[in-house]
């Protein structure tokens, strides 16, 4: 199905305190070699991350579930009122010009949802539509991408915003075990929002005149088999939840790439080698040089899927949105030039859209 919305803008945020591997490593005193390979050997190289308080000691103790749902509860609120003011400042408009608000995160449970506590810590207006899509993953953006892209559709003229929220910090499970390490070496706290509305002329950035990015079509594909490699469930060990991550699943999502850009080529006229700018979820080394591999693409199509995975780790579902916005700031797309939005993450799912300048 296609829709005539567009990608307006995008602003991204993340919380105030970064850290390389090795200083995470340390800041826990983990020592065991095969857990600080896996750290060492991510090809990131620093991620913003919120750790528990050191005691008298030096000591950081893990945090009890109710102080990181209080943690996912702060940080969200934070880092989302800053990556959606960023975003509405990119496009030239104002809190009050946003008529629906759909908040994603998957790093934390909050009745009511972070959508309507944003409305009221930044004074949005009480009217303003709202959807919050949690517990998805990391690929959630791109399924609330396609909800509000239909939302926009049906409410031509109107501003709507995606706000993916992802306080990683408030995730962690720290017992230095090879399960935890695979999942606490890997992810860093961000936000990203991206601005939709449907028929829009042009939109100003940064003083200059740009065309925005049409969205075109969605295509999905769900690994059934796979649907416990990517979960994030209750430790009863831990007495918390825990994610968990099973090492298999770059080799299960890369040999399923080709079958959902296929699909979301099918019908188009388009061939992969058309498509000129890829925006693939930065969900790990391994993940991203499978996805690489099985579609042929180059390194340099993936330069901002690799770059926010370095400087950020994996951010979840906003990670799409903080390559999107290193896209813009580049400077290079040009009217007519399509391109591929990936995103993948439990289910196991893959997402894809696909968009025309």
């Amino acid at each position: 199905m296609t829709t005539d919305t567009a990608l307006l803008g995008v602003g991204t945020a993340v919380t105030a305190t970064s850290y390389t591997q090795l200083e995470v490593l340390d800041a826990f005193g983990i020592t065991d070699p095969k857990v600080r390979s896996v750290f060492l050997n991510s090809a990131i190289e620093r991620r913003n991350l919120t750790l528990p308080p050191q005691d008298a000691h030096g000591v950081r103790t893990p945090e009890e579930q109710g102080d990181l749902l209080d943690k996912h509860k702060a940080l969200a609120l934070e880092m989302g009122g800053e990556a959606l003011r960023s975003c509405l400042k990119e496009v030239g408009a104002e809190l009050a010009d946003v008529r629906h608000l759909c908040c994603v995160t998957s790093t934390g449970l909050l009745t009511p949802g972070i959508s309507a506590l944003l409305i009221r810590e930044l004074g949005l207006d009480r009217h303003c539509s709202r959807t919050d899509i949690v517990g998805m993953g990391c690929n959630a953006g791109l399924n609330a991408l396609g909800v509000v892209a239909g939302w926009s559709v049906a409410h031509p003229g109107e501003l709507a915003v995606v706000l993916c929220v992802e306080a990683c910090s408030a995730a962690y499970t720290v017992d230095g075990t090879m399960r935890t390490a695979v999942v606490n070496s890997l992810f860093g706290d961000g936000a990203a929002a991206v601005a939709l509305r449907a028929d829009p002329d042009m939109t100003v950035r940064q003083d200059r005149t740009v065309a925005a990015p049409s969205v075109l079509k969605f295509a999905s594909c769900v690994i059934p088999e796979a649907v416990d490699a990517m979960r994030y469930d209750w430790d009863r060990e831990q007495s918390r939840f825990s994610f968990y991550l099973d090492p298999q699943i770059p080799y299960v999502v890369g040999a399923h790439a080709e079958l959902v850009v296929d699909r979301l080529l099918a019908g188009t006229g388009l061939r992969r080698s058309d498509i000129r700018h890829w925006l693939v979820h930065s969900g790990g080394k391994k993940v991203i040089d499978a996805v690489v591999v099985n579609l042929g693409l180059t390194r340099h199509d993936v330069r901002h899927t690799v770059g926010v995975l370095r400087d950020h780790g994996n951010v979840s579902s906003g990670s799409f949105l903080f390559s999107y916005a290193r896209l813009l700031e580049e400077g290079v797309t040009r009217p007519g030039e399509y391109g591929v939005l990936m995103t993948m993450g439990p289910g196991s799912t893959i997402e894809t859209a696909l968009i025309r300048w």
